[in-house]
């Protein structure tokens, strides 16, 4: 088994795309148009960092409760966790590009370590590489 999507709830698609596309570097994997089970209509846009296999699904919100969902997703808590090979010049590169930051990098036993905040506010950690760390994601 695999976990192959998790949805990201957004106010906006073409702003989620150029954040996770143009910023972060993903991959644009699909943006096709769709109906929402009652006929409206919206998209499925699909991206991924290049090599991943779990990708995350755009998904606009439709509704308040949905509305009220976007950017805290996880009450506050680190949603989701970007591993970077070079975790210096991703660093830079999202700090240049005006990304915010919570936190300085910071060295802990698996890695390196930055947490950041996306477009609509979910939490995100950046990790580089540390002794522990690969042992930590892929036991």
């Amino acid at each position: 088994m695999h976990i192959p999507l998790v949805s990201v709830v957004v106010d906006d698609y073409d702003d989620a795309i150029e954040f996770y596309v143009g910023l972060l570097g993903f991959e644009l994997v699909e943006d096709t148009p769709a109906e929402t089970n009652d006929g409206r209509p919206k998209r499925w846009v699909v991206v991924r960092p290049a090599g991943a296999t779990t990708g995350l699904l755009l998904a606009r919100a439709d509704s308040d409760r949905q509305r009220a969902a976007i950017g805290n997703q996880t009450g506050g808590r680190v949603a989701f966790f970007l591993h970077a090979d070079d975790f210096d010049t991703m660093f830079n590169r999202l700090q240049s590009a005006g990304v915010e930051f919570c936190s300085p990098p910071r060295s802990e036993p698996y890695g390196q370590v930055a947490a950041f905040i996306d477009l609509v506010g979910n939490k995100w950690d950046l990790l580089g590489p540390g002794p522990e760390l690969k042992a930590r994601l892929w036991r």
